[in-house]
């Protein structure tokens, strides 16, 4: 290639790169972020403490939040099933039936208990009360019963509390509710409520115990042999 063919060559480039200077660049494209861990998981989560209808609102499932301090359905269905020495099928359908209509105990009251009654029978108890944070209470219970009952039993007692929120207010009276005795897998369970407190005792025992009963229940820190 000769010399002049050279010089012409260059002056085209010099042209060319002359007309690509002068013409404005395309924007500038955002780079993509690099990709970041996710935050650690928080090691300790705060959890509401205010009483029923004071939590947050319902989960997306439509179910109401979890109360702190409470008893799950499966907590108690191994309790009653280890304590009153029955199956866990057979603890689990008397408890379903009293969370369905109670929901989750604040605490339970595990202990023993002999009754007796002809037509007018008398009732003897000691057990542990059991609250999530709390030491146990030593806890007896006596009362009359009146009605169409007959014969005398020894049974272990596991008593569901619902909105007992403190040991002290178990320590009163609590009359039992008219027609809320049932019998389940062999377990029979009953109501006893006063103001705002209901108690859902699951006995299992040996004896044997006819018709229903009214009467109620009064709950102290000392053993007492009067019934009244």
């Amino acid at each position: 290639m000769d010399r002049r063919t050279l010089i012409v060559s260059g002056l085209m480039t010099l042209g060319a790169a002359s007309v690509a200077y002068g013409q404005p660049l395309p924007p500038a494209q955002p780079r993509a972020a690099a990709p970041q861990a996710p935050p650690p998981p928080n090691s300790t989560p705060s959890y509401p403490t205010g009483g029923v209808g004071s939590g947050p609102p319902p989960n997306s499932s439509g179910q109401p939040p979890v109360q702190q301090g409470t008893y799950s359905e499966d907590e108690i269905v191994h309790g009653v099933s280890d304590f009153l020495g029955v199956t866990a099928e057979s603890a689990g359908g008397a408890v379903e039936r009293v969370f369905k209509s109670n929901g989750r105990p604040t605490a339970y009251i595990a202990g023993e208990e002999g009754s007796g009654a002809i037509a007018v029978g008398a009732r003897y108890g000691r057990g542990l009360l059991y609250m999530k944070g709390k030491p146990p209470v030593e806890v007896f219970w006596r009362g009359p019963s009146v009605g169409w009952d007959f014969g005398g039993n020894a049974s272990r007692v596991f008593t569901l509390c619902y909105n007992l929120e403190d040991p002290r207010d178990i320590f009163q009276r609590f009359p039992g509710v008219e027609g809320s005795a049932y019998f389940i897998g062999g377990l029979g369970v009953n109501y006893q409520r006063t103001d705002e407190i209901t108690l859902a005792p699951i006995r299992a025992g040996v004896g044997f115990r006819l018709g229903a009963s009214v009467g109620y229940l009064a709950y102290s820190r000392k053993r007492n042999l009067v019934p009244f």
